[in-house]
């Protein structure tokens, strides 16, 4: 069985695009549609922009999801012989690689979340931490032990096991940083991001993704989606629904959702996006599993 993954944040890259937009006559009338669709060319920003300029929330979320379906269309998704994943923002590109969502309406939803994220992240300050060598329990403790209602800070991203990012108030995560480190992390390294993604400092953003969710038509997929939030192939439009919105303040559930796939029978894992994170992530997730094939398109 193959599975198709999708990147989240953080996976963008200038430049990201131009060869499917150069090469590839329906990419490039997706990319254009995506234009009219936000008000904006983001085009000019992933072939021209600088990393800084790709760092904003409000675009980077949008052109790494155009990226990614473009990739799908390419891969002629959707179709019903496979099974799709993604990692947090990846979600949303899966979703369109299932059938379950249109890239119209994906890319509308997209635009809210990054847009109602983005200004979270301007209005609390919030940071992220990569959290390496520890096992997940302790991570849970640490953070547990650290996060006050005032300074929250929880485990965002079960990226394989060993490799947790924590989230949260700035004061917050830096201590569980020196607590990490004294429990014997082999890193506790602060991350350059906007904001505490996937933490309770998102809940603002709520009402209007909310909204946004519900005012969307979700279909039925014609295969299965591996969902952050739950980690189990999801096919239910309402539980779809809801997972969505959870997976605002909650964990992304990475580990269990590739553990998952592998023992529901996947064997073939391909990456639709920029980047080759996802790779890496599912080579350290099968470990020495024998007749696993991971590749990347791109």
């Amino acid at each position: 069985m193959k599975a198709y993954i999708f990147p989240g944040q953080g996976a963008q890259f200038p430049g990201m695009g131009k060869d499917l937009y150069d090469n590839d006559p329906k990419a490039r009338e997706l990319m254009e549609k995506a234009n009219d669709i936000l008000g904006f060319r983001i085009t000019d920003i992933m072939f021209n922009g600088s990393d800084e300029d790709l760092r904003a929330t409000k675009v980077t979320q949008p052109a790494i999801f155009i990226h990614s379906c473009a990739l799908a269309l390419r891969e002629g998704l959707p179709h019903d012989a496979v099974v799709t994943g993604g990692h947090s923002l990846g979600e949303f590109s899966a979703l369109v690689a299932s059938g379950a969502v249109s890239f119209e309406d994906g890319l509308r939803l997209v635009a809210v979340r990054a847009s109602e994220m983005q200004k979270c992240c301007e209005k609390v300050p919030g940071t992220m931490a990569a959290i390496i060598g520890l096992p997940n329990e302790k991570v849970e403790e640490i953070c547990a032990s650290v996060s006050t209602p005032e300074k929250v800070v929880i485990p965002a991203n079960y990226n394989c096991d060993g490799q947790v990012v924590i989230s949260g108030e700035k004061e917050a995560v830096l201590a569980a940083c020196e607590n990490f480190k004294e429990a014997g992390a082999r890193r506790a390294l602060p991350l350059a991001v906007s904001g505490a993604f996937h933490s309770p400092l998102m809940e603002p953003a709520r009402a209007e993704l909310a909204k946004a969710i519900e005012a969307t038509e979700i279909k039925a997929p014609l295969c299965p989606i591996y969902q952050n939030v739950s980690a189990k192939p999801e096919i239910d439009p309402s539980t779809i629904k809801k997972n969505l919105l959870a997976q605002l303040t909650s964990p992304v559930k990475w580990t269990q959702s590739v553990k998952q796939m592998l023992a529901d029978g996947a064997t073939e894992f391909t990456e639709l996006g920029p980047g080759a994170v996802l790779q890496g992530l599912v080579r350290r997730i099968a470990g020495s599993a024998e007749g696993i094939v991971i590749e990347g398109r791109s």
